[in-house]
């Protein structure tokens, strides 16, 4: 073990003991973790760290704006105003995510559940 790392835990060993850890958010609690197996490998820590400190980049924020309109069309009348700007505006950012190779899957999932329910599970033939 280097010399740096002995020195960060023996620090980490006598501040658990001075229980200087026991105050902090989530303590005893499960961590969350982000899934990010979409991002490959080697930007990972990049996109962590970007993440943190509160940018993300311009694809992920993309798929953030995209659920948000999505959750607006939701909950808009086909008959409002403003519902055709608000598609025309997702599915913009649809083909933008498509074209940076991202799957819009996450956008159709609850039509897809409709469906499933319309014609999957209730429908019987004969």
């Amino acid at each position: 073990m280097w010399l740096v790392d002995e020195l960060a835990e023996q620090h980490i060993q006598q501040a658990l003991r001075e229980g200087e850890f026991d105050n902090l958010p989530g303590y005893g609690k499960p961590l969350q973790l982000d899934d990010d197996s979409a991002v490959p490998e080697d930007l990972r820590a990049g996109y962590r760290l970007l993440k943190n400190a509160g940018y993300l980049p311009a694809e992920l924020q993309d798929r953030q704006d995209a659920l948000r309109l999505s959750d607006l069309l939701q909950g808009i009348d086909e008959q409002d105003a403003r519902h055709e700007d608000i598609s025309a505006r997702l599915r913009l950012l649809e083909i933008k995510l498509r074209q940076a190779g991202m799957s819009t899957d996450f956008l159709h999932h609850g039509y897809r559940e409709q469906l499933q329910r319309r014609f999957g599970n209730g429908h019987k033939n004969g």
